[in-house]
């Protein structure tokens, strides 16, 4: 079957399946011997169309990248495209793309599209993925259609300024939770309840100052064996405006009057902050507060760093992403508990850190139509649940269907096949409207995101007090705005 050819739903299921299969083989070592069966099957020729062609993917080094550069060969077979992926730190992918772009150069083909720091700034120089979607003739479907990804995802994630485009689809879902070392809270709960005087058990129930006060005696009465009751990812750093994020939402604050709605579809006016209001400046006192209180290295982590500390004993709990629930199984096996996060005058406030994956509009149009078959390969939910189960990975999906596959509800208890799936009870929680925390999608996201991690980290060094922070906070960002 050549490209013009259509292709039937069937055929292309029947080879969906066989690839799915193959990649779940690879990412468990299994044999090839072991999937000759599949790979027998036929499959349908309009994945080979672009056969020959070589394809680009920066990514950020992520767990679901991880999964695929480790399991590249199922989607190489089938297509004959060969993928080269490129995985680094967010903010060197970040530089990487904006020269890209600028320079009218196509040295990466798939994109990282992390919705704020690349989709916001960048919209203009991602393919419209629609006008694949409507080739039903000349390429495979989209399995189970963009109904299968979670709504506020697929926005949040794939749309800007218009929400009849789609730049991106959803690949990876990461969200900040409370992890907790559930032996010791356990251990210590009848003395901390008597001493603290409500159930210390971590849940959406409690509030920041009872995170404080929980801290405060893990500090005072564990030491022997916890060094610290509470760790932040505070460098001056992204990752220090996602942990005071989660607080500033949950005082009531924010960074704009239109609040999470800018989170999903955008805008380039997002008119004048509303940092140096009393809730944030509320947030902000308190968040001064907590970090006092922290692990020391705190301030020199990211939320890589904060994981190590966590899985090496020197933290009772801190807010991280709940992907790192795979690597906290393996160094603390049944020992760890998740969360959503506490709540503060206003609600609970879990911030989103989902990305999705786009084409980049420099490439030549077998290059964009090469990149269009791997990235729906590589958000299908054969392939999502490949990097939930693999070794190299622990993503989790961002597809309806995969939740609802038997083995990954199954795997929600312990021993789990899949670890990331054991926070899944707190991550459904987080995702509620009332509970996630949309950062806003503008524009001008990486200048004022420098700006706040900024005046926040001088806050945290005592060189100016909170409500200067973002009373400087939002006087930059007006500047950077022009309002």
């Amino acid at each position: 079957m050549d490209g013009s050819t259509p292709v039937s739903r069937r055929s292309w299921l029947h080879g969906m399946g066989a690839l799915g299969a193959l990649a779940y083989l690879g990412c468990k070592g299994g044999s090839k011997e072991s999937g000759a069966g599949a790979a027998a099957e036929p499959v349908a020729d309009v994945w080979a169309r672009y056969r020959g062609t070589t394809i680009n993917f920066i990514s950020e080094n992520t767990p679901p990248s991880a999964a695929i550069a480790a399991n590249l060969k199922p989607f190489e077979d089938l297509t004959g495209i060969k993928v080269n992926i490129s995985q680094m730190e967010l903010t060197k992918l970040v530089e990487k793309v904006s020269l890209d772009f600028s320079s009218g150069q196509a040295g990466f083909h798939v994109i990282y599209a992390d919705p704020y720091q690349v989709l916001a700034p960048f919209s203009e120089g991602l393919v419209d993925l629609t006008k694949f979607l409507e080739k039903s003739d000349s390429f495979p479907p989209l399995e189970n259609g963009l109904s299968d990804f979670i709504t506020t995802q697929l926005d949040a994630g794939g749309r800007f300024l218009d929400r009849q485009k789609l730049y991106a689809l959803p690949y990876d879902t990461p969200t900040m939770i409370w992890h907790y070392r559930a032996d010791l809270f356990q251990k210590h709960k009848d003395k901390m309840s008597h001493d603290l005087g409500f159930d210390p058990t971590p849940s959406i129930q409690l509030t920041w100052e009872q995170y404080y006060a929980i801290a405060r005696w893990f500090d005072k009465n564990a030491k022997s064996e916890i060094p610290y009751g509470t760790g932040h990812q505070a460098k001056q750093h992204d990752a220090l405006m996602c942990d005071f994020s989660n607080v500033l939402w949950a005082y009531g604050g924010d960074y704009f009057q239109a609040g999470p709605e800018l989170g999903l579809v955008g805008t380039k006016k997002p008119g004048k902050s509303i940092l140096s209001g009393n809730e944030a400046i509320a947030a902000a006192e308190f968040y001064n507060k907590l970090l006092k209180l922290a692990h020391p290295g705190s301030r020199t982590w990211d939320w890589d760093g904060v994981a190590s500390a966590f899985q090496a004993g020197q933290i009772a709990m801190c807010p991280n992403w709940h992907e790192f629930a795979a690597s906290n199984e393996k160094a603390l096996p049944g020992k760890v508990g998740y969360a959503p996060l506490p709540r503060g005058p206003k609600r609970s406030a879990n911030i989103w850190g989902g990305t999705g994956v786009g084409i980049n509009a420099n490439a030549s149009d077998k290059e964009q139509a090469a990149a269009w078959l791997f990235i729906n390969w590589a958000t299908s939910p054969a392939t999502q649940f490949m990097t939930l189960a693999s070794e190299k990975g622990g993503g989790t999906p961002t597809r309806r269907s995969v939740y609802a596959r038997p083995e990954v509800e199954a795997a929600k208890k312990r021993p789990s096949p899949l670890p990331n799936i054991l926070a899944a009870e707190a991550v459904n929680e987080a995702w509620k409207p009332e509970n996630i925390g949309l950062r806003p999608k503008v524009a001008t996201w990486n200048q004022l995101d420098t700006i706040l991690f900024t005046q926040v980290s001088r806050m945290l060094a005592g060189e100016i007090k909170p409500d200067d922070a973002m009373r400087s906070s939002a006087e930059k960002f007006d500047v950077v705005n022009k309002v």
